[in-house]
């Protein structure tokens, strides 16, 4: 057991985050307020962050993990990527117009698809609303 110096609650060990400078081995914070620590951060720091990120992505060895990531998604459900193409060029032919994100009515969004078999019938989110889509449908499997 130990105690988080930030909410000052008593938590067992499994809820910290190993830390090898610390005497114990582990971080003096619990994992649900360092969580708060570091999505508070990234709010007031978005833009730098984003920076960040674009720097990092353009490194060699991420871009060849990128690569093989991409592969193995790709692989992995050959309808996938042809009802990403199908939806693409329907989009550039007018078939199908991009719409505002159903959930929370972002203009930036992503065609979604419940169903690779139905490649034009798609959903349209945004990123954050796309991501948690795809939690709420791994969770249902």
């Amino acid at each position: 057991m130990k105690i988080c110096f930030k909410c000052k609650e008593q938590k067992p060990l499994t809820e910290f985050y190993k830390h090898k400078a610390m005497e114990d081995g582990y971080l003096n914070k619990c994992k649900t307020c360092a969580k708060k620590d570091v999505l508070e951060h990234r709010k007031k720091n978005i833009d730098k962050i984003r920076e960040y990120d674009r720097k990092r992505a353009k490194n060699p060895e991420r871009q060849a993990a990128n690569i093989v990531v991409n592969r193995a998604w790709r692989n992995e459900d050959k309808r996938r990527q042809k009802a990403h193409s199908q939806v693409a060029k329907a989009i550039r032919n007018g078939v199908l117009v991009r719409q505002s994100c159903v959930r929370c009515g972002e203009k930036n969004s992503l065609a979604h698809h419940e169903d690779y078999d139905h490649p034009l019938d798609v959903m349209w989110l945004c990123q954050p609303c796309h991501k948690q889509r795809h939690k709420e449908l791994k969770e249902e499997f």
